[in-house]
């Protein structure tokens, strides 16, 4: 049993702060995944973050904003806790207690992601298809039935490639510069009551980079999820061609690296504390 409990304690903590995350952050996912699917031609003009979000609530109220909460939720609650628990286990397997290198932390934090990514892939196609609002499902299990019945089973992995070109990257760039920026913090701050708030400076830092690195990865895989028939070599080409050349590529890149950054910073501010106050070190 001890074995398998530090694993659990993780998956548990990371659990309960991508529950805090999710609920606060699901408006900025949800206008980011409007701004990315926009039909050209239909809008004339930049549309900006703010017209989006102000459009949502005019027309579908202010809890409009928080549409595809429930695909976020059955997402991140057991996504952060896989992912965590996962970066634990390898982390007691090869590092035992020593810090990560700047290699090390970018295998540790890719390969978390990967487990992670991987698993919980057919609720991510769901929820970015909620939030587009072009499709009408009533919930979630209705939406993965019927993905199922009119798609087949493997439209539930489309944009697998992006997702893992998007998250991997995200994740092993995120780890190492949080891990980075958190060593070379002076000894009196990381052992002051300030630590959280030094954290998530930190965790926001490295947010940031991660996102705006791996920001057309993201634009590419909400194409292939909404649009199953695009493969990814198309969806690049679609993008740069049809729609707006090099700069489609970042659509939607500040509600996104505001949202990333924001819940990256958190959980792993809220998971460290918690492992903290369990008697583990993370």
């Amino acid at each position: 049993i001890e074995v398998v409990h530090p694993a659990i304690k993780a998956f548990m903590c990371g659990s309960l702060s991508g529950t805090c995350s999710t609920l606060l952050f699901q408006p900025l996912d949800l206008v980011k995944t409007r701004l990315q699917t926009l039909q050209t031609g239909v809008h004339s003009g930049r549309v900006g973050m703010v017209s989006v979000l102000l459009s949502v609530v005019r027309t579908e109220r202010l809890l409009g904003l928080w549409k595809g909460v429930s695909p976020s939720f059955v997402r991140t609650i057991p996504g952060v806790g896989i992912y965590f628990s996962t970066y634990y286990s390898l982390k007691q397997h090869f590092l035992q207690d020593r810090c990560p290198g700047a290699a090390e932390a970018v295998l540790l934090g890719g390969g978390a992601r990967t487990v992670a990514g991987v698993v919980m892939l057919p609720v991510t196609v769901v929820k970015t298809r909620f939030e587009c609002g072009r499709y009408s499902y009533g919930s979630v299990i209705g939406a993965l039935r019927s993905v199922c019945q009119t798609e087949g089973p493997a439209a539930l992995f489309s944009g697998l490639m992006a997702t893992l070109l998007r998250d991997v990257p995200f994740s092993g760039i995120y780890v190492m510069f949080y891990s980075q920026t958190k060593a070379s913090l002076p000894k009196e701050i990381s052992t002051s009551p300030a630590a959280p708030v030094a954290n998530f400076s930190c965790g926001v830092l490295a947010g940031v980079l991660a996102s705006l690195i791996t920001q057309p990865a993201d634009v590419v895989k909400t194409h292939v999820q909404v649009n199953p028939q695009l493969k990814t070599a198309e969806a690049i080409r679609y993008i740069y061609m049809v729609e707006y050349g090099l700069q489609g590529f970042f659509r939607g890149a500040v509600p996104r690296s505001l949202r990333r950054t924001m819940m990256a910073a958190m959980a792993w501010t809220v998971y460290e504390q918690m492992m903290a106050h369990i008697g583990l070190k993370s």
